[in-house]
C-alpha cells in the first residue's frame, strides 16, 4: 500500500473522483450549517458530507446553492436512515432529499445503518443511479459479513462504505476487505469524537511534533497514507483550515508502525453487533 504521493482524491469503481477530505456536518446546528458550509467551501473543501438524521439537508443545500464554487467541484454525500428503507420509501426518500436540497443530483447517497429492508433500498438506490439522480451509491456501517452479502447478491457494487476508523479503532481488516472487492473505505469519526483523550495521546503528539503538526492533522494523513477517505469536521474556520494542511508531509514507516500499536480493535462508541445498539438506534426515526 502506497504512504507517499497521496493525491486529493480518490478514483471509485464506476470511475467517479471524490475528494479525500471530506467536511461532516453531523452536530452542527441547523442556523449555523449553511455558514459552516461555506466556510468549509472558502477553505478549500469540495466534499460536503450530511444525512437525513443530521436534520440540515436543507441547510447543506442552501450552501451549495449559494456558494461561487461550481457544483460540478462540490462533491455531496447524504443518507437515507433506515427506517425509510424497502424500495418503495427508499425511492421516495431519495427524491425528497433531492427536493430539500434544491439539487439536481446527489454525488453519493448512504444507505446509514446496516438494518431493516436494506436490500429493497439498496435496489432503489441502484434505479436511482442508473436514472442519474444519484453519481454514486454506498452504505454505512456495513461490516464485512453484510457488506460481502450486499456485493454478492445485488446488480451494482457499492462505491463506498463509510465505518468507524480512528488511531483507536483501526479497522483494517474491513479495510483490506472493502479494497479486495473494489469498494472505497470512508471513515467517521475520525477523531474518535476526542474520546479517551485521543488529542493528547503521547505517541500521535511526539509524531506531531516532529513534523510541527497537530495531532488532528497528523490522524488526518495517517487516514489518507491507508488510502481512507477522512470526514472531519470543524465549526471554526481556523481548524477548517488546518485540516486541509495535510499534503506537504508523508507519515514514515516507522510512525504508521508506531500508531498501530494504539489499536484497540473495538469502537469507542457501541458494536452495531449489539443488539442495543438497535435499540438505541429506534429511538431516532426520522421522517423521509
Amino acid at each position: 500500500m502506497e504512504t507517499n504521493n497521496v493525491k486529493d482524491y480518490v478514483i471509485l469503481n464506476n470511475g467517479v473522483k471524490m475528494p479525500i477530505l471530506a467536511f461532516g456536518t453531523y452536530l452542527i446546528p441547523n442556523e449555523d450549517t449553511t455558514q459552516a458550509v461555506l466556510d468549509a467551501l472558502d477553505a478549500g473543501y469540495r466534499h460536503i458530507d450530511t444525512a437525513r438524521l443530521y436534520g440540515n439537508e436543507n441547510e447543506v443545500g442552501e450552501a451549495v446553492n449559494a456558494t461561487s464554487v461550481p457544483r460540478d467541484e462540490v462533491f455531496v454525500t447524504t443518507k437515507i436512515w433506515f427506517n425509510n428503507y424497502g424500495y418503495e420509501k427508499a425511492k421516495a426518500a431519495i427524491d425528497d432529499a433531492l427536493k430539500r436540497m434544491n439539487l439536481d443530483y446527489l454525488d453519493l447517497m448512504l444507505l446509514h445503518q446496516p438494518y431493516n429492508d436494506y436490500y429493497g433500498a439498496y435496489r432503489a438506490l441502484e434505479d436511482a443511479y442508473k436514472a442519474g439522480k444519484l453519481r454514486a451509491i454506498g452504505v454505512s456501517n456495513f461490516y464485512p459479513d453484510r457488506l460481502n452479502d450486499l456485493i454478492a447478491f445485488n446488480e451494482i457494487k457499492p462505491q463506498v462504505d463509510q465505518i468507524e476508523i480512528h488511531p483507536y479503532f483501526q479497522q483494517e481488516f474491513a479495510r483490506a476487505n472493502m479494497e479486495a472487492h473494489g469498494v472505497q473505505t470512508e471513515s467517521w469519526a475520525a477523531f474518535a469524537r476526542g474520546k479517551d483523550g485521543i488529542f493528547t495521546n503521547p505517541i500521535l503528539e511526539e509524531i506531531g511534533k516532529k513534523y510541527n503538526k497537530s495531532t488532528a492533522q497528523i490522524m488526518i494523513r495517517w487516514q489518507l497514507q491507508r488510502g481512507i477517505v477522512c470526514l472531519a469536521k470543524s465549526s471554526s474556520p481556523k481548524r477548517m483550515a488546518q485540516n486541509l494542511d495535510v499534503f506537504d508531509f508523508s507519515l514514515t514507516e516507522e510512525d504508521m508502525a508506531a500508531i498501530k500499536t494504539i489499536d484497540r480493535d473495538t469502537t469507542v462508541f457501541m458494536s452495531h453487533y449489539h443488539p442495543r445498539m438497535l435499540e438505541e438506534l429506534l429511538t431516532r426515526a426520522v421522517e423521509a
